[in-house]
């Protein structure tokens, strides 16, 4: 039954986050309103303001499903694998619950969700803090597989904060690749680089 339960509950989320994406896309942010949010979505404005604070909120979860999931794999990954091969699995395989691995192109929606996320001025706080913690999360995932402490060690926040700003790089070169690019591909791409010490390109013979 609980089972059961948290199904129920992650589907009506599911729907909440859709719905909000959906009318934000239509209608601009400013005209949405949490009611309209559920409305769209076919639950009470009750039921959204148990599920998120706010449209923002509603629109940034995928973000921080995905935080959530990349510091749990890493967790989850074989002790006895290599750091870096590690947190790029874990990172991929977070990025891969809603990118088509295979696609040669972003889907339209979720790149128009991506780029309203990334140039949305009302946005960019919420993406701020939630970008925060998500790397204190995945701080705390590399402390453990590390055997550091994240309230004494510098270490554990570095390849945190580094591996946040590789993606966010990889991200934002995917959304205005012309022609575009597949993203999975260029996660692993980037942060094989940064596992590399980020070697300098003009000594390999690279343009």
């Amino acid at each position: 039954m609980s089972g059961l339960r948290e199904r129920k509950k992650q589907a009506t989320r599911e729907a909440l986050m859709s719905a909000a994406l959906r009318l934000t896309l239509k209608h601009g942010l400013p005209n949405v309103r949490n009611e309209d949010i559920a409305a769209e979505a076919g639950v009470s404005p009750r039921t959204f303001s148990n599920y998120f604070s706010s449209k923002y909120e509603a629109l940034a979860a995928r973000h921080t499903d995905r935080a959530a999931y990349q510091a749990a794999a890493l967790r989850a990954w074989p002790a006895n694998e290599p750091l870096w091969h590690a947190l790029t699995e874990a990172t991929v395989q977070a990025w891969e619950q809603h990118t088509r691995p295979d696609a040669a192109a972003p889907e339209p929606e979720r790149l128009a969700a991506t780029r309203l996320l990334v140039d949305e001025p009302s946005l960019q706080a919420e993406a701020v803090r939630l970008a925060l913690a998500s790397q204190r999360e995945l701080a705390a995932a590399v402390a453990e597989r590390t055997g550091t402490d994240p309230d004494r060690h510098l270490y554990p926040h570095l390849v945190a904060g580094a591996v946040t700003a590789a993606v966010q790089a990889a991200v934002g070169h995917w959304l205005y690749a012309d022609p575009p690019i597949p993203l999975v591909p260029l996660l692993r791409d980037t942060l094989r680089l940064l596992a590399a010490g980020l070697p300098d390109p003009s000594t390999q013979g690279n343009t």
